[in-house]
């Protein structure tokens, strides 16, 4: 990067921009589609973002709930991240259990 160029973080997304995390696809065929794309938002999305994905994701009629081949949803696996908080509020407030 030269020097005279800041580097921008953090910079908002257009809900175009956020709806693009609707269109991934797990590699795997036994991975669920719903935490394959949860996953994807989480680790790609600031926790602004992620609320206004969720809200996407649940008009789309995927399940905040689904499990994974462990037994465990999404927000399960999330409460163990120590600096999650924030999307894991998120994720509550949403309706996920």
């Amino acid at each position: 990067m030269r020097k005279d160029k800041q580097k921008v973080i953090g910079e908002p997304m257009t809900d175009e921009q956020v709806a693009v995390f609707l269109n991934a696809r797990p590699y795997n065929s036994n991975e669920s589609v719903e935490l394959h794309l949860l996953v994807r938002a989480y680790r790609g999305l600031r926790v602004e973002d992620f609320e206004r994905f969720l809200v996407m994701f649940k008009a789309a009629g995927h399940d905040l709930n689904a499990v994974g081949a462990d037994g465990r949803t999404f927000l399960a696996i999330v409460r163990e991240h120590a600096q999650a908080e924030d999307y894991v509020a998120a994720l509550e407030a949403a309706g996920a259990r």
